[in-house]
């Protein structure tokens, strides 16, 4: 049983984003693994609180991710 396991910070992807995450993890392992797969496929969506979470020593928030994705 595969287990795929993504962290994202909170607030960022709605539900249905993280929904389409689900799928398309799922879909790529089965193309990797068969489809006979598909049902003990697990995929986990972890959201991390705003400010928990940094990079190059520098937290990062929720505004911090959406004005990045803005461009």
């Amino acid at each position: 049983m595969p287990l795929v396991k993504v962290n994202v910070i909170e607030g960022v992807f709605s539900s249905e984003q993280k929904a389409n995450i689900v799928q398309a993890l799922t879909d790529a392992m089965v193309s990797i693994e068969g489809e006979a797969m598909r049902p003990v496929t697990w995929v986990i969506v972890e959201e991390v609180k705003s400010g928990d979470w940094g990079i190059g020593g520098k937290a990062l928030t929720t505004a911090d991710v959406t004005a990045m994705a803005a461009g």
